[in-house]
Parts: C-alpha cells; sequence; structure tokens
C-alpha cells in the first residue's frame, strides 16, 4: 500500500482477483485494486513468477463483476477501431 503499480487485470470474481504485475508483491500484504469502477481493498494471498491474487476484504457485487467483464470482452474490437480512426485523423489531417 506504499507504492502504485500497473497491472494487467487477467480474472475477477466477486471475492477477489488475478493480476500480472512486475513488480513483485508478498503474500499477507495489503493491496487497493483500482481499475474502472473498482476501488476495492485486499490480501495479497498467492504471488509467483509475476502473478498475484488478491483477496478482497469485502465482496464486489455481481453488477461490477458482469460489467466489467463486459468491457474486457470488447476491448480488442474498441482498440482495433480507435487506432483506425486515430490513423484516419492523422492521414486527413482532420482533429
Amino acid at each position: 500500500m506504499e507504492r502504485s503499480h500497473t497491472c494487467i487485470l487477467l480474472n475477477l470474481s466477486r471475492t477477489g482477483a488475478k493480476v500480472a504485475i512486475l513488480d513483485a508483491m508478498r503474500e499477507g500484504e495489503g493491496a487497493i485494486l483500482r481499475c474502472g469502477v473498482i476501488d476495492h481493498f485486499g490480501i495479497i494471498s498467492r504471488s509467483e513468477f509475476g502473478l498475484n491474487a488478491i483477496a478482497f476484504e469485502e465482496p464486489l457485487t455481481d453488477t461490477i463483476v458482469l460489467e466489467t467483464r463486459r468491457y474486457y470482452e470488447n476491448f480488442e474490437d474498441r482498440e482495433r477501431r480507435e487506432l483506425i480512426e486515430m490513423a484516419r485523423r492523422w492521414v486527413t489531417g482532420g482533429p
């Protein structure tokens, strides 16, 4: 809880999350996962080879879990469309 790390959210449930992170975290260490509408405290329950499991102190709601999963299911399509639009603006000199 003393540092901020960028991580990749790999899996999410009501009771915890699995994240990939470059920096080592220790089991038993407290952490706050901030991702979209998620801003939840938990304890690192597993840490190995850059993969960390976080057990949340309070469970997430079903709505938050489902909305987050839905967002990531469409992430690649949204990212590709944004890159195409950015290239179009660059070619046409548009805003």
